[in-house]
């Protein structure tokens, strides 16, 4: 089945959105749970895919 490109890039920039927020929940659990030195470099991965699925939206025009 075929998709236009705009709602396949929707699609796509909800994936990295949702992927960038389980991160960031993932590490405020890490953060509480288990250690703040853990979290840190968790909290620079989450900012990096977070980065990734501003500069997807960014480059295709989507508004926020």
């Amino acid at each position: 089945m075929t998709q236009s490109l705009m709602s396949r890039d929707k699609s796509e920039a909800k994936k990295k959105g949702w992927l960038a927020v389980a991160t960031w929940v993932g590490t405020g659990l890490l953060g509480v749970k288990v250690s703040i030195w853990l979290a840190i470099p968790a909290a620079i991965a989450a900012g990096y895919l977070t980065l990734k699925w501003f500069m997807f939206r960014a480059k295709r025009g989507m508004r926020f």
